[in-house]
């Protein structure tokens, strides 16, 4: 009678825990955004070596993400994750010591590289220690979870760089990481029944795992699936992580912190729209494709409507679209659980990281080609209302092609 609410405390301190790492991640990924301004001054940055320096972290973190996979489904999230975060911590050191672009950009690709299996890790761990059913809405809310990450990289990392220097405030990061990584490694089990029957459980060999990958990347799912995610999410992250700032203050004609009070609803949209997406694809809905897809015509909606926006828009109109895109944005975090219901369950972690690679991607490459789009097509006023009117254009246009071709998945549910 006892071991039952036994295992269901174990069950919860996991995911705490894959959400803790999962926090970390989404702090690091937005950490640059706020501390920009202070290595334009200490280290003279222009504008081309500054987002190099931001999506460095995305490209190192996306081209791990098939070790990733493979070394989650042989050799269990609990070492995969407890080694990569201790190299990020180690990561975050290199960066606060940074004197030059170069070093700057080598502690992303460490931080990239440490971070790279935290997301994927939690989604492994939900895997093996909780049923199926649950899988969509705990996964949601990880990626609710994730997003304290992105406000604590807003107004209180600001508030940290104030106290103590963004030196000094990345060397107080890495020390954290290292404990909670530390804290991790020995509070956490890969799955029921401790370390010692984790370690007898059958796990698949690289071979099988690469047997698993030829498998999967031979679906035509898994190419759309990839593709949608690349679009939706690298739209979704550009806009947050860097382009909604200048577009909110340079063309709304906002204050900073009128700007960064609607960047913070917009993550509350997501924080919403996540585990609510989860909820109504795994109870209410029992579907993947009629929640995913028309939470991507919401932001092909709202994109629109940013277009004809007139300039000096109320802040509170403002407010409801970008909470609105983070909202719908939510549904996409379903394309996990979509992806995993087509692969064996001992294969989840390939698939769930073959996936986050173009995830990741996205974020990269709409981060800078939003800037090279808009400073091509507009070389005399690349953060002027035209030029935004072309980015936020072509990403409707991306995100109407993922919704048309979405339809042609195979629904799992």
């Amino acid at each position: 009678m006892k071991a039952e609410p036994i295992r269901s405390l174990r069950q919860w301190i996991v995911f705490i825990f894959a959400g803790t790492l999962f926090i970390l991640s989404q702090f690091y990924r937005s950490s640059v955004a706020v501390i920009a301004p202070d290595l334009i001054r200490d280290l003279a940055l222009d504008s081309w070596e500054l987002s190099t320096v931001s999506a460095s972290f995305f490209y190192a973190f996306a081209l791990m993400q098939i070790p990733v996979g493979i070394f989650l489904d042989s050799i269990g999230p609990r070492i995969t994750m407890t080694l990569l975060t201790l190299a990020s911590a180690g990561g975050a050191l290199v960066f606060s010591q940074g004197d030059s672009y170069y070093s700057l950009t080598l502690g992303r690709i460490l931080l990239g590289i440490g971070m790279a299996c935290n997301f994927m890790g939690g989604l492994k761990l939900i895997t093996l220690w909780f049923s199926p059913k649950q899988f969509a809405t705990l996964s949601a809310l990880i990626v609710s979870m994730g997003t304290a990450g992105n406000i604590a990289a807003a107004t209180p990392l600001v508030l940290l760089v104030q106290a103590m220097g963004w030196r000094n405030a990345f060397i107080t990061m890495g020390a954290a990481t290292f404990f909670i990584a530390l804290l991790f490694f020995f509070l956490v089990s890969d799955r029921p029944g401790g370390a010692d029957q984790a370690r007898k459980a059958s796990k698949p060999g690289i071979k099988d795992t690469m047997k698993t990958a030829r498998m999967l990347f031979s679906q035509k799912d898994f190419w759309i699936i990839s593709f949608s995610t690349f679009c939706r999410y690298g739209i979704y992250a550009a806009v947050q992580a860097l382009w909604a700032g200048p577009y909110l203050t340079k063309v709304a004609g906002l204050s900073n912190v009128t700007a960064g009070n609607i960047l913070l609803i917009m993550s509350i949209g997501l924080i919403i729209g996540c585990p609510l997406s989860g909820h109504l694809s795994d109870i209410m809905v029992n579907s993947r494709k009629k929640i995913i897809i028309p939470g991507l015509w919401g932001m092909i909606g709202i994109l629109g409507v940013l277009v004809f926006l007139p300039a000096g828009t109320d802040p509170v109109i403002l407010g409801v679209l970008f909470f609105a895109f983070g909202l719908f944005s939510g549904s996409g975090q379903i394309m996990y659980a979509h992806i995993k219901e087509q692969v064996p369950h001992e294969n989840a972690g390939m698939a769930m990281t073959a996936i986050n690679f173009f995830t990741m991607a996205g974020v990269a490459v709409f981060l800078q080609g939003m800037g090279a789009l808009m400073k091509i097509l507009h070389p005399g006023d690349s953060l002027g209302p035209s030029a935004f009117k072309t980015a936020f254009i072509f990403c409707s246009l991306c995100l109407i092609l993922v919704a048309v071709v979405y339809t042609r998945t195979k629904e799992t549910r």
